[in-house]
Formats: structure tokens, sequence, C-alpha cells
């Protein structure tokens, strides 16, 4: 699947920032992709990118309006159909990472056929994939987990790909929602796998490697969050993970949408651990990544350093502070791994 940029990011009418993350992160980290916000009325979300109608996301240029939200469910509201109708007959393809297909709606399908657009659901493969087998394969993998979902895991494995990189590391970043799969141009949106083949499907994604690679997999929910726990256990153990990093939200008291509390930070460890061993007996954490967005700075380093102290793990947030640290650990408990020393 290819999806020409560049893009006009399409955000709906969606009722907070949170719903709009897969157009923040395909912004923050593929931002000169993306030309322009297309919003209805009533929408909560800014990008901070120019607001743009179709007409003029054309004559910038725009290849493929991309429909940059993350709702419950995975749903396309009906009232969108027209506006996404409208791009198709200027022009444009459209991407989709939602559990709705495009084609699913008639009026899209038909619009598409009839102007030759491409319509294209990133959250929907065509690879076939085995069900898991957990036997021991070369390379390393870390795997990104949380308290909760929409913590931080995607941004933490991305932010070690960069990271590793500059110290001298192999080290590739493993997509396993819609918008990683944006950002990388690579991957399988995982909860969209029939639940026999999660595990399965992680092996195909972070394969057989040499011994000194590793691949940093994207975490998905929670395995203490009541309606994802599923697929991260998948994830964990088609990962095989040799190393996990923790993330997490400090200000929530409750999971995003139960009434469930946040577990902690050691409860996640333990927990991980105990599950995680079952295909890999020597997984362990290398540090704490913690989403501060919502503290000062002097608060940010307090719950930080807190954290670290409790753990006896380097902690940081991935965004505010960079990695260093956590890349620092991974080196000492891993040193054959790191190719330029």
């Amino acid at each position: 699947m290819h999806v020409n940029p560049p893009y006009l990011m399409f955000l709906g009418d969606v009722a907070d920032q949170l719903a709009a993350k897969t157009a923040h992160g395909i912004v923050d980290w593929r931002g000169d992709w993306c030309l322009g916000q297309l919003r209805l009325d009533g929408c909560k979300a800014d990008l901070g990118i120019p607001d743009m109608t179709i007409a003029e996301a054309l004559a910038k240029g725009v290849k493929t309006l991309i429909i940059g939200v993350a709702n419950a469910g995975g749903v396309l509201p009906d009232h969108w159909s027209a506006k996404i109708v409208d791009a198709i007959e200027a022009g444009l393809d459209v991407a989709s990472g939602l559990h709705t297909r495009l084609s699913a709606k008639p009026e899209i399908k038909a619009a598409a056929e009839r102007h030759g657009r491409q319509l294209l659901d990133v959250r929907h493969s065509d690879q076939r994939f085995d069900t898991g087998k957990g036997t021991k394969r070369p390379g390393l993998r870390l795997l990104t987990v949380g308290t909760d979902c929409s913590v931080g895991k995607k941004y933490t494995a991305l932010a070690l790909e960069k990271t590793m990189r500059e110290h001298g590391f192999s080290a590739d970043f493993r997509a396993t929602g819609q918008t990683g799969v944006f950002i990388s141009g690579r991957g399988v949106a995982i909860d969209a796998v029939v639940a026999d083949f999660i595990s399965g499907a992680v092996e195909w994604i972070a394969p057989a490697a040499a011994p000194d690679h590793w691949d940093l997999v994207e975490g998905q929910g929670s395995l203490f969050h009541p309606s994802f726990a599923g697929v991260s256990l998948g994830l964990l153990h088609g990962a095989q993970a040799d190393a996990f990093v923790i993330c997490h939200e400090p200000t929530r008291t409750t999971m995003r949408g139960v009434k469930h509390p946040l577990p902690s930070i050691q409860d996640v460890i333990d927990l991980t651990i105990r599950c995680g061993s079952l295909t890999n007996p020597a997984i362990r954490p290398v540090g704490i990544a913690i989403n501060t967005e919502a503290l000062s700075d002097e608060d940010a380093r307090t719950v930080i350093a807190r954290a670290g102290e409790a753990h006896d793990l380097p902690a940081t947030d991935p965004i505010r502070f960079g990695v260093d640290t956590i890349v620092a650990r991974i080196g000492r408990d891993f040193p054959h791994s790191r190719r330029v020393r």
C-alpha cells in the first residue's frame, strides 16, 4: 500500500485533541507532508497547521486526504461522507486508518469508482498471518507497554529509533497501529487482525534479524485495560520482547474510556514480566517514558525523578527531554548490540 503525499488532514468534528492523535502523529513525524487541515463545524482539535479548503489544498499540490482521527470503535460517521466525496470529486485519493472501510459507504465507493481515485484503508491488511509459534528467533526486540492507552507508546518507540541510530545501534521502528503505518510506510494495524493471529502478525512484523539488530515494536493498549488487554497480550507474546519500556501519563486516575483505576508502574512491570516470560524468560524493563505534557517543567522533572528512583530505571519524557538515558541503559544491558563502540 502506498499513500501519495503531500496530505490534507481531515479532522471532521472530533470532540478533543486526543481524538485527532492519528493526525497529530503524522504532523509530528512527517510534518513536511502535511500541508493543511480540513475541519468541520464544531471540531475541537487543531493541528497547528493552516486550515484549507479542498480547492486550496489542490492548488498547493495535495494528493491525498487523510482521515486523521482515532475514535472509539474506529467508525466513520455518516455526516462526514459528503466532504469526503467532495475531495474525491476534486481529484484527491483518500486514506483512512479507521475500522470502517471507506468502501463501506456507498456514496464514497461510487465516487471513487466514478473518478478513478484510490481508497486506502491502512488498518486493513491483505497479508495472511500464521498463528504465533513463540519459537526463539535471532535479533533483539523492544516493546513499549503502558499503564493505559494513548500514553505515548508510539512516540517513545520512534524516539528510541532515532536516538539509537544516532548512538550506533541498528534499530527499526515496527508499526502496529494505523498512525505508525502512515509515518513509517510499513507495518500492520494489529487491532484489526483476527485474535488468533495477533501474535503471529507480530512475529511477521519483527522477524528473525541479525543478532545485534533491534526491532522497536510499537505497543498498543494496556494489559490492564478491559477493552484492549487482548491486543496488548498478543503483542507481548509475538514480540518475544527482550526489553520493554513502560509508558505512563501521571495526571490520569482512570483509564481512558472506562471507569477502571489506572494501574501503577510497578503493576505494569510485574505483569509484563510474568506474561512476557512465556515467549522470552529473559524479558526485562529498561526504562520509563512519562508523558508530562500536562505538567510544568519543574513538576515534570520531579515526577520523572521520583519514578526513576522508585523503580531503579532511567525515566524521561521522550519528547520533552529525549531518551538518551534509556538508550544508555540498553547499551549497558545489551553491550553486544551497539555496533559503533
